[in-house]
Order: C-alpha cells, then structure tokens, then sequence
C-alpha cells in the first residue's frame, strides 16, 4: 500500500463510518446545547453562541471536566435527553456514521433525581426519530462512585435493556480509581450478558490497561495511549486481538499526549494492534469522525487503503451480532463513495 496518498477531506466525509467511542453527552451539537441554555434562562458565562464556542477550549484535563459538568447542568428534565439523543443521532447521519456504540453516564444526574431507568427511555425515545443510524446505548459506570454504587447502577440498568442497551464501561478519574475492585461488577455484566468495555491508559498509565484486562476482562479498551509504556503490554493486545477504541484529537485536547504527531496510534496500527479511530466527545473537541481520519492521513500519511482497513477494523470490533457484521462490511463496500 502507497503511503500518503493526497488527503481528500470530501471523500472522508462522505465514507460510510463506524463510531465505537462516543459519549452522548459530548456530542450535543452546541446548537442543541444552545436551544438547552436558553430554555433554562442562559448562562451569564455564554451571552452569545460564539463565547459557548469558547467555553469549550481547556488548558488542562480538569478544566475539561468542570466544562463537562457546566455543560450537563443544563440536562433536567427527561424529554431534555429525548431532545440531545434525536440532536447527535441526526449529526452522526450528517456524517454518514451508519453504527454508533455511545455511552451515556447515569451517575452525574442522580442527585437531581433522575433515574436510570426513565433517562434509557428517553434517550431511546429520541434516537428512534433518526432510523437513518443504528446506535446501541453503553452504560459508562463512574469509577468515582465506587463498586456498590456502580452495581446498584448495573441493576437498574438490566431493568431496561429492551432500550438497546448492549454493554457497559467504566470510566471517571481513571487516575484516583484502579479497576481492580470492580471485578465483581463486570462478572456480574457478563452474567446478565452485557458486553464490556474499560477507559484505560488515558488518565494513568499501563497498569491501568492491564487491570482492565486481567481483573475486569474486558472485550475493548476505551483509548488505550499509553500502552506503549509496556511492550509486554502491547504483546499481549496484538495477540489477544483486543481491540483498542483510540480517539486521537481527544488525547491531544485533554492534553494526554502534547501534539497529534506524538500520538501513538501509527505505532499501535504497524504492529498489528487492533486499533478503532473515534471521536469521544465530539462537540466538546471540536472534531468529527472524518476529520480523526484526515488528521491520520496528513499527520502520519496514513492511505486510502489503511483508512478503510481501520473503518472495517471498526465494524470488526463492534458488538453487531456476527451477522449484521458481514453485511454492514458488505453495504460499505458496495457504497459509491467506498471507492472515492
């Protein structure tokens, strides 16, 4: 395969597109966002919609958790989650993102009394008005809340998975809370045949990876950056197949890695890893799924070949039943724009 091949950002645009690795609430299109502040009185801090464009730029990680939940604050009531859901499934079909694999996070809003189980329904609500993409709801557990909470969380969740909710993760201050006591958690996922996932290798380092691994067993990593820091590490995920949810332009706005040229994921790709390219929080990165692409082309020169190994990589990773697998494989082949 050639390398560098001339990028051209209409055709990434227009390439049928997998998205394993997103958070409904980080991807509310700021118009959506907007449409929210003003129903609730606006904000002092965002008088226009170019300062709530501003709002989303961070010197830190922390600072980019406190925005996170600025921003949530103005999710209250339950049809204010139909509203964001039917809002980010439209932008995904603008994008011609055909399956998306989001994670909602229950734990921020339960001290104003939402419950799990309404807020499933309501986000599913919104997501059937756009049947033009599949997305399957995750439950991202919030290591901050511990194992008892997580697993009162998991139980609600069980409740309502008729809402299409396929899987849990686990993510939070991945640095304060190692994954190990919530082993139990996830046996009890799987128990209840949930598929599993862990944020791992963002916050902290390579034994962070390894703890969701061999003590939660996880079927993907969520990021993954700083495996590298451990080639047994990176041995063990090439030959285990495990495939890593990576999300590039999110390392560098968080600052996890200092610059797109220094992130790994070229490394990862060549040796065999079994890497996915997603966005994560979208609206609050400002950064889309064919611009993850672009970036990878002019930045590392990935190929029009590799971008679409990595699209089928995505689908691969998926957790479609084997079946949908091979025919949404087969309807990205045969679309016109699979071929430029």
């Amino acid at each position: 395969m050639e390398r560098g091949t001339n990028p051209d950002a209409s055709w990434l645009e227009r390439l049928p597109k997998v998205e394993l690795h997103v958070h409904l609430e980080g991807a509310i299109p700021h118009k959506a966002l907007w449409a929210l502040i003003q129903k609730y009185g606006g904000d002092p801090s965002v008088p226009d919609a170019a300062a709530l464009v501003e709002r989303f730029r961070y010197r830190d990680f922390s600072q980019f958790v406190d925005v996170w939940h600025w921003k949530n604050g103005f999710l209250r009531e339950y049809d204010d989650y139909a509203f964001i859901a039917e809002a980010v499934a439209r932008d995904f079909a603008r994008q011609n993102i055909r399956n998306a694999e989001a994670f909602f996070t229950r734990s921020i809003f339960s001290r104003r009394g939402i419950q799990t189980q309404r807020m499933a329904e309501a986000l599913r609500r919104g997501l059937n008005r756009v049947p033009e993409v599949r997305v399957a709801l995750v439950s991202d557990l919030a290591r901050d809340d511990g194992p008892e909470k997580t697993a009162v969380t998991l139980a609600e969740v069980a409740e309502v998975r008729d809402q299409g909710i396929i899987g849990i993760g686990i993510g939070g201050s991945e640095h304060r809370f190692p994954p190990e006591p919530f082993a139990a958690v996830f046996e009890q996922a799987r128990r209840l045949g949930f598929r599993t996932s862990a944020h791992a290798g963002e916050a902290a380092g390579a034994a962070s990876i390894w703890g969701a691994v061999r003590a939660l067993k996880v079927e993907r990593i969520g990021h993954g950056t700083r495996a590298g820091e451990d080639e047994a590490l990176l041995d063990y995920l090439a030959e285990r197949r495990i495939p890593l949810d990576m999300c590039p332009i999110s390392n560098v706005r968080t600052g996890v890695v200092a610059r797109l040229e220094d992130h790994p994921i070229r490394r990862f790709f060549d040796r065999g890893l079994r890497v996915t390219v997603n966005t994560d929080d979208p609206s609050m990165f400002g950064n889309s799924l064919a611009g993850e692409y672009l970036g990878l082309m002019t930045t590392f020169g990935f190929s029009r070949d590799e971008i679409r190994a990595l699209v089928l990589q995505a689908v691969q990773a998926s957790w479609l039943p084997e079946g949908e697998k091979t025919g949404f494989a087969a309807a990205f082949r045969r679309d016109p724009a699979w071929d430029g």
